[in-house]
């Protein structure tokens, strides 16, 4: 078997994929990101015909006309709409394929695949069987946060407390390592999205204004904080007057973006609270020395890990570029295939 999958690694590459409800992103072992893009596809309605796929397809969420449809195939981690998914995956593998040139290597990789820890046994397969469908010869599934936790460098396999933050577009995952496992797991379906979803509802309440779900996340990325900033920002945004049906401009504070995510950050805070609540008092000691990693997307709101650190009386530390930190981990546990063989092994045992 060893002989095979050496044969196999002279002629495709083996990839670690962070498949995110907002972004994917491809890890190639040796070479690094090769892929990030929206977790988004265009279809032709009628047909089902794939249109476009990632940034292109992103560009057309809200503009298409009425026989195309732009769609994100993942909600809160897992696969929506699984014929969209094997074609995102699938389109996703081929370019890693082709970054150093077409027809270099045969699109017939071993992918490692992070997931929520939180989803079922049927929506795992899901995940495992789109992959298979995509192109794959092998698929391994890993938690998004035991990936994030890796990926970051955490020390996992020590006896001390580690803990890390994932907040990513669909889900928020929290965890608590040791000796090598996760000893508290909280994974909860507030994330980026819901923040997106809190600004719209902010600006409809407030100025009677309709925005896209596009316009939201550029907002949040533009100016979304959790702590009043040294010089806050202002920025125009566009939408629907719900009143005359009419186009209506707004000068939208940073101070009113950040009342409006708040909501979803004050939830996230409780499930936090929560995990650390749940810890042993000898692994909260050792958080309380080395800090919490904050991880995903989330971590880019400005402000978040002071205001963690403020709330939950641990040192937040934002881990370095943490839009790929999952992604990392997927890739750098494609050197302990073998481990990772046994472990999902033992895992379909138990379900």
């Amino acid at each position: 078997m060893k002989f095979f999958d050496s044969l196999w690694g002279l002629v495709t590459y083996d990839l670690g994929i962070d498949l995110g409800t907002a972004n994917t992103m491809v890890y190639m072992r040796n070479h690094g990101i090769v892929v990030s893009e929206p977790s988004v596809v265009a279809i032709e309605k009628r047909t089902k015909t794939i249109l476009a796929v990632g940034k292109e397809a992103r560009q057309m969420i809200g503009r298409t006309p009425a026989n195309i449809v732009a769609i994100r195939p993942l909600k809160d981690g897992v696969i929506s709409d699984f014929d969209t998914t094997q074609a995102m995956i699938h389109h996703f593998i081929h370019k890693a394929h082709n970054y150093f040139g077409k027809g270099i290597k045969i699109p017939r990789p071993r992918v490692i695949v992070g997931i929520p820890s939180s989803v079922t046994e049927v929506e795992r397969q899901a995940v495992i069987d789109a992959a298979k469908t995509a192109g794959a010869r092998e698929v391994f599934i890993v938690e998004e946060a035991m990936a994030a936790a890796i990926g970051a460098g955490l020390p996992i396999e020590d006896a001390s407390g580690s803990m890390i933050i994932d907040v990513g577009g669909g889900t928020t995952d929290i965890a608590i390592f040791s000796l090598g496992d996760i000893v508290v797991d909280k994974t909860m379906k507030i994330a980026g999205d819901e923040m997106d979803e809190d600004i719209i509802n902010y600006i409809r309440s407030k100025y009677n204004i309709l925005i896209g779900e596009r316009t939201a996340e550029d907002i949040k990325i533009s100016m979304g904080s959790a702590m009043p900033m040294k010089k806050e920002k202002k920025m125009n945004v566009q939408g629907r007057d719900l009143l005359t049906g009419l186009p209506k401009s707004i000068d939208l504070s940073s101070i009113e973006v950040r009342e409006a995510i708040m909501n979803s950050i004050s939830i996230i805070t409780e499930s936090v609270k929560d995990a650390i609540e749940e810890t042993p008092p000898e692994l909260l000691k050792d958080l309380l020395t080395t800090g919490v990693s904050l991880t995903g997307g989330g971590a880019l709101i400005r402000g978040l890990d002071a205001f963690w650190a403020k709330e939950l009386n641990i040192p937040i530390n934002i881990v370095e570029d943490p839009l790929s930190t999952v992604a990392r981990g997927t890739a750098l546990m494609l050197d302990h295939i073998d481990l990772l063989e046994r472990v999902q092994k033992s895992w379909e045992e138990l379900v």
